[in-house]
C-alpha cells in the first residue's frame, strides 16, 4: 500500500504581530535620514544637532518596510538608513505610553476616549500592511511608532544603545531584488522574530494574540 507523506503547512502570521531583530537586552528599529543628521549621529553614538528633539519622530523593526518607506534609501531627505539598537526597557516604555493614530472601535469605547488618550500620549503606533522583500503588500501588519516629547528625550538620552549605517546593506540586497534574486537578498536581511509581549502591552497596542512574554 502506498502511503503519502503529510503534507507540511505553516500558520500564518498573525494579523498585528510585532517581529523585529532582537535578544535579551534589546532590539533594532530603523530610521533613515539625510546625511547632515546621519553623520554626526553615527559619530556620537546618538542623535545630536541638527536632529530636532522637537518633532516626531518614527521608528521602525521591520527593515522591509524600511525599505518600502524610503525607496531603498534613494528618497530625498531619506538617503542614509540607519539601525537603531535600543533598549527593551525602552521600547516596552513606548508602548506602554502609545496611542493609536487612528480610532479603532474595537480598542477604544468611544472617539472622544480615544482623542483623551491621544492628546496625553507621547507615544503614536500605526499599523501598516508589511511588505514582502520585492516589496508587495502582505496580509499582515509591521508597526510604526511614533515619538514626540518625552518620548523623544528618553529615546536619544537613554534607549540607544548603539546607531549602525546600513546603508550599504539597502542597496545591495535592493541590486539583487532588481536582479530577481530575491532568496540571496532574504539571506542579507537580518531574521525579525515575533516580540514577546506581556499582555497587557499586547492588549494596549491592538496586538495579535499568541504574542506574550
Amino acid at each position: 500500500m502506498k502511503h503519502e507523506k503529510p503534507t507540511l503547512t505553516t500558520a500564518p502570521t498573525p494579523l498585528r504581530q510585532i517581529r523585529a531583530d532582537h535578544d535579551a537586552q534589546g532590539l533594532t528599529v530603523y530610521q533613515a535620514y539625510p546625511l547632515e543628521i546621519a553623520d554626526p549621529a553615527l559619530a556620537a553614538g546618538r542623535f545630536v544637532a541638527p536632529f530636532k528633539r522637537e518633532r516626531m519622530t518614527w521608528i521602525k523593526p521591520s527593515f522591509r518596510w524600511m525599505m518600502y518607506r524610503s525607496g531603498w534609501g534613494t528618497k530625498p531627505g531619506q538617503e542614509r538608513v540607519l539601525a537603531v539598537r535600543i533598549s527593551r526597557e525602552g521600547f516596552e516604555w513606548a508602548l506602554a505610553h502609545s496611542c493609536l493614530s487612528h480610532y479603532d472601535r474595537e480598542q477604544h469605547a468611544s472617539a472622544a476616549e480615544w482623542k483623551a488618550l491621544l492628546k496625553q500620549s507621547p507615544v503614536r503606533l500605526q499599523w501598516d500592511p508589511e511588505r514582502s522583500t520585492n516589496q508587495q503588500e502582505l496580509p499582515h501588519r509591521a508597526v510604526q511608532i511614533g515619538l514626540t516629547g518625552e518620548a523623544v528625550h528618553r529615546y536619544v538620552d537613554d534607549w540607544i544603545l548603539g546607531i549602525t549605517d546600513v546603508t550599504a546593506l539597502a542597496h545591495e540586497t535592493h541590486a539583487l531584488v532588481r536582479d530577481r534574486q530575491v532568496a540571496a537578498a532574504d539571506a542579507l536581511i537580518p531574521a525579525e522574530t515575533p516580540y514577546p509581549l506581556p499582555e497587557h502591552l499586547r492588549e494596549r497596542i491592538g496586538g495579535s494574540g499568541g504574542q506574550q512574554a
